[in-house]
């Protein structure tokens, strides 16, 4: 890109940030009781806090269980919207509404990026989906992501993978500055960062620090929670707002944050950090004194006069201080609006771009993925050509003659339905490996849930079942020397093709419902089994008891043996001596339609259990909170 042009963008990137403000908010959490009699319980996290957050460095300072968290969440509309029993969000005097998630961005703790692709291809992402169709085709996009990475300081990374547990990749400091980035691209004028310094060493976290703070001297408000921050970064700190126990115990300009706890009777020494004093005020670590020289002084105290003598909590004392009593009356300068928040809708995801758009862009990742990570795919391949050899060697050639014609020709067909069952147990991580990456990105409204659906399961289908299955069923339907004409090969693969995809759906939907491999193990293991049990190679269906038959209406097996069985007995012809037996015959025993539509009956079946699974799959990625 040449130079002048994304210097263009980046200027376009100087933007106004507004002035958010929120009033009286009371955030309650369900959680489950001590008791397990007792069920759940609403536990409050935040008590009518207040507060204004204004262009520039806005830092949420509190520790561990403070509240910080949830205050961030709340402000910034990304905490569930249930809890929320009272209180006022304002943007530039306006409450809020369902548009609030249009101008602003929220960078969460973790740094939740696809590791197989590079820095800028996970801009370039972000940029195809989140920004509209009609930018130029991808030029200005592709501008776009150039001035990112150059406001950023990303250039030299910029084509370096982000890394993997099996790749090394960028730095920790370099992969957080790709996280705020890719928030960036939408040119955010309010930014929300929930501890962007946890995992950083310091000299790091001051870099990561540093660019927030030119970001905010650009124009933008930059709202972050942060845990133990060094001097440096204090320095950096526009405003300040310190929280304990869901209650605000200070908020306004940083730097007059020493001057009103020593006005308080909290003296921080001379060459202590202010912010791990002021934490250490909040645990009880600091001893408090009231110099009788302040106590009648107004003007240095910013304090009523009868505050000082008050014995009562943190939170009580910065309720009657002066910074409290100027927060009231910026807050009721706002627009006086009498809607609870409660009846503001919660933000619906809207779309940027078309589903067939989004299809693409999330299809083209996913290939890229498979090919930087061929080891699933590679497996699936070599597995499928050993347990196709394994099978051809084992009943190489099988004969006419009885009983070994009807016995290997039937423990063939169990054997190739077990291991296209069972030999894709690794479908159950479809859904689990992304699933932090699918709630991030589809709760910013990258894509259609319907879109990620689709795009997963076609970029997994190919190459790890499909391939694997044909070149499983062409070796060893040949080494058996079943039937040799082409209709019969030709409804073999398609029969086995289908328990395949069978299986795997049924895969597809537990991956969707649990978050754990080993819980996805268990819960896929279970149908499995119950399936060859059902299936009629193992127990005669007609002898079972009938509250228990039903099971064998849902059998993968059942119906892969029946549609296998059939296409290669009917009208073949065993040898029992001199005696001529036909295929058929042992269909009639076992009560098998071997008809024409009974063949495609059990097809049929297959197919609509792969439509059922896939069906709930979606239902159960549609049903995943996006506020856990």
């Amino acid at each position: 890109m040449e130079l002048g042009a994304v210097q263009d963008v980046v200027t376009q990137l100087n933007i106004h940030g507004p002035t958010l403000a929120f009033q009286n908010i009371s955030y309650y959490v369900t959680t489950f009781c001590s008791n397990p009699f007792k069920g759940r319980e609403e536990k409050e996290v935040l008590r009518d806090v207040s507060g204004i957050m204004k262009p520039g460095m806005n830092a949420i300072l509190g520790p561990t269980g403070s509240g910080k968290t949830s205050l961030l969440d709340v402000i910034a509309g990304w905490k569930d919207p249930k809890g929320l029993k009272g209180g006022q969000i304002f943007m530039d005097g306006k409450l809020v509404d369902a548009n609030f998630h249009k101008c602003s961005a929220y960078v969460v703790q973790e740094d939740i990026l696809t590791g197989t692709l590079s820095v800028r291809e996970n801009l370039q992402f972000s940029a195809n989906l989140r920004l509209p169709l009609d930018w130029n085709n991808n030029t200005e996009k592709k501008l776009k992501v150039d001035a990112v990475i150059q406001e950023l300081g990303l250039q030299d990374c910029a084509d370096t993978k982000i890394g993997t547990e099996f790749l090394r990749g960028v730095s920790g400091g370099e992969k957080k500055r790709c996280s705020i980035g890719m928030e960036l691209i939408t040119s955010p004028s309010l930014i929300f960062l929930d501890e962007p310094t946890t995992g950083l060493d310091s000299n790091t976290a001051n870099a990561i620090m540093r660019l927030l703070h030119q970001l905010s001297r650009k124009g933008r408000t930059v709202i972050f929670s942060i845990h133990q921050p060094r001097y440096s970064i204090f320095k950096l700190i526009d405003h300040l707002t310190l929280i304990n126990k869901g209650e605000i115990i200070f908020a306004g300009p940083a730097g007059e944050a020493t001057d009103y706890f020593s006005s308080i009777g909290y003296q921080c020494e001379q060459f202590n950090n202010p912010l791990d004093f002021f934490l250490d005020v909040i645990s009880g670590e600091v001893v408090q004194y009231h110099p009788r020289e302040n106590l009648g002084n107004k003007k240095d105290c910013r304090f009523s006069s009868n505050c000082s003598l008050d014995k009562s909590s943190l939170s009580n004392s910065y309720r009657q201080s002066s910074y409290y009593e100027q927060l009231q009356e910026d807050l009721n300068s706002l627009q006086t609006l009498h809607s609870r928040c409660s009846d503001v809708p919660s933000p619906k995801p809207t779309y940027v771009t078309p589903f067939i758009h989004q299809l693409y862009i999330v299809s083209c990742r996913n290939m890229k993925q498979l090919l930087r990570n061929p080891q699933t795919s590679i497996g699936q391949l070599i597995m499928g050509i050993i347990l196709s050899l394994l099978v051809g060697l084992i009943y190489y050639q099988i004969p006419d003659t009885l009983p070994e014609a009807l016995q290997n020709r039937l423990g063939a067909f169990f054997f190739m339905v077990l291991t296209q069952i069972f030999g894709n147990l690794s479908a159950v991580d479809l859904f689990i490996y992304d699933r932090k990456l699918f709630m991030h990105e589809s709760a910013r409204s990258y894509y259609r849930t319907s879109a990620y659906f689709l795009a997963k399961v076609f970029a997994d289908l190919l190459p790890n079942r499909i391939l694997p299955m044909l070149l499983f069923s062409s070796i060893s339907y040949f080494m058996m020397g079943l039937k040799p004409d082409a209709e019969s090969f030709f409804l073999y693969v398609l029969s086995l093709s289908l328990t395949n995809l069978a299986a795997v759906s049924l895969a597809f939907l537990v991956s969707a419902s649990v978050n754990s491999f080993a819980v996805a193990n268990l819960m896929i293991a279970l149908p499995y089994v119950f399936m060859m049990v059902f299936g009629g190679f193992l127990v005669n269906l007609n002898s079972m008891l009938d509250w228990l038959s039903w099971i064998k209406w849902i059998s993968i097996y059942r119906y892969g043996m029946n549609a296998l069985t059939i296409n290669e007995l009917k009208g073949l012809t065993f040898y029992l001596n001199a005696t001529r037996v036909p295929g058929e015959y042992y269909m009639e025993e076992q009560k098998i339609d071997y008809s024409i539509w009974g063949f495609w009956e059990n097809e049929l079946a297959l197919l609509c259990l792969i439509v059922v699974f896939l069906f709930f799959a979606y239902i159960q990625l549609l049903r995943i909170n996006r506020w856990k």
